[in-house]
Order: structure tokens, then C-alpha cells, then sequence
């Protein structure tokens, strides 16, 4: 079902996508960068779409008050009339109501299918398409059920957080052994989801930190894939507006 987002195709300003800059305290120039984007290029759009893994990991709701420069930056940015939109990553995906209501974002269901200056678009974080990756997607599964997701936020902010960190290392020193390919998106789960979107004329996602814009022709619809980066490196976002989409990359 489309949604009515972004379905005001008399407006000319751009829309803009970023994805995977897992922002957290070990990375503080990341989070400068973000902030000083939200300042500067942000301010001239009609929305800013964050298709998942803002955050490096999120513990919850409660531990808030870590992110407060986060939080404001996304607020003024709304305040000066931007639009905000949040879909849940791989690493975030406990973000709730809570933040999406400080920060004055709208969280999104993954997939989404938007209408983009006219352009019947779908976006995604992506994680779902690595389907070779059956361990990970064993974990996926188990980490979006309500009960898991529940049990685990009864627990303190501190056992949450040492947890969190036993996880991330486990899945490092797993992800050490995998081959590269599985940790890719499957042609045949990508074929499958614009199957059952009905064909959308964009699809943008990210996850897998491998940015790439790919033409696609799918039973006689042409499809453009666009692929967002990280910000690990360098920053970067994907504008669209009514004459098509732009990869920009920020140093």
C-alpha cells in the first residue's frame, strides 16, 4: 500500500536519504559531521529519510539523555519545518516512541513505499535481502518479536548495554569468517520484494555499506536501485527531487 509520504509533487525542494552512520561515542567526528549536516545541507530539504543503523546500538529509549545533541540537532531541524522520517536498522531497532517523539521523527514500517515527487519509490535499511546469511537472519527474526524485545528492556540500562557489547563482539569475530557474498543482498530476495511491491520505479536502501546505483529490468519494468553508504569513512546522501536522484558524498 502506498503510503502518503512525500506526495507533494509541487514542491521543488529535494528529499534526502542516509542510512548506517552508527553514530556512538567512540566515533565523536562522525557525530560532529551529522550534527553539522543537519545544520547546513539538511535545512534546504522538504524531508530527511534515515533508513536505519543511526545509532551504533540502542539500548533503549531510557538512555536517551546520552544522545541529547542528537536529539535537539533532529528537533530544530523539524522545527524549521524539515520532515522527518526513521526506519529501524540492524543495530537500532529498539528505538521507540519515546525518541522518535523528542527528536520529532516519524518511525516507519520497513519496507515502505513512498510516492517521491511523483516516482512510486520504496526504501528499506535492506537487512532483510541478505537472506544468505541464515544465522543472521535466525537473529533478526528473534530480536523483532515483542516478547524478546519486552523482556529485554525490563531489564537495567546497564545489563542491556553489557549485553549489547557481548553481542556486537560475537557477531564481529562471526562476521570475521563469512564470506563477503552472503553478507550481500540475494538477487533472488531483491527480485522477490519488487515483486511484491508491485514493481516500484526506485528502490532505496542501505546495510551493506556498498553504495552503487543499478538499472534493473524486472518482468518489463524498468527499476533504479539505489544503494546508500556508510558514514564510517566519509559521509554521504542520496537527493531527490523532481528532475531525479543525486549521490553526494561528504568528506
Amino acid at each position: 500500500m502506498l503510503n502518503k509520504i512525500g506526495d507533494d509533487t509541487g514542491v521543488s525542494k529535494a528529499d534526502l536519504f542516509i542510512s548506517d552512520l552508527h553514530l556512538c561515542q567512540d566515533r565523536p567526528h562522525i557525530t560532529q559531521a551529522f550534527l553539522a549536516f543537519l545544520k547546513s545541507t539538511a535545512t534546504q530539504a522538504r524531508a530527511l529519510y534515515i533508513l536505519g543503523d543511526l545509532f551504533e546500538y540502542w539500548a533503549g529509549d531510557d538512555d536517551m539523555a546520552s544522545h541529547q545533541p542528537i536529539v535537539e540537532g533532529l528537533r530544530q531541524l523539524a522545527d524549521g519545518g524539515v520532515k522527518l522520517y526513521l526506519m529501524h536498522g540492524n543495530r537500532d531497532f529498539l528505538i521507540g516512541h519515546e525518541f522518535c517523539a523528542a527528536a520529532k521523527l516519524t518511525l516507519l514500517a520497513d519496507p515502505c513505499l513512498i510516492n517521491l515527487h511523483g516516482q512510486t519509490t520504496l526504501i528499506s535499511h535492506g537487512d532483510a535481502l541478505c537472506s544468505d546469511d541464515v544465522d543472521y537472519q535466525a537473529f533478526r527474526l528473534q530480536v523483532r518479536e515483542k516478547k524478546w524485545q519486552n523482556d529485554f528492556l525490563q531489564q537495567p540500562l546497564a545489563t542491556r548495554k553489557a549485553q549489547i557489547t557481548s553481542m556486537r563482539a560475537r557477531s564481529e569475530q562471526e562476521k570475521s569468517h563469512k564470506a563477503s557474498a552472503i553478507m550481500d543482498v540475494n538477487p533472488l530476495a531483491l527480485k522477490q520484494l519488487l515483486q511484491e511491491q508491485h514493481y516500484p520505479k526506485l528502490f532505496i536502501h542501505g546495510h551493506t555499506h556498498r553504495p552503487q546505483r543499478q538499472e534493473l529490468s524486472l518482468d518489463g519494468h524498468a527499476i533504479t536501485r539505489w544503494v546508500l553508504g556508510d558514514w564510517y569513512e566519509q559521509g554521504g546522501y542520496l537527493s531527490c527531487d523532481a528532475l531525479g536522484c543525486k549521490s553526494h558524498t561528504l568528506k
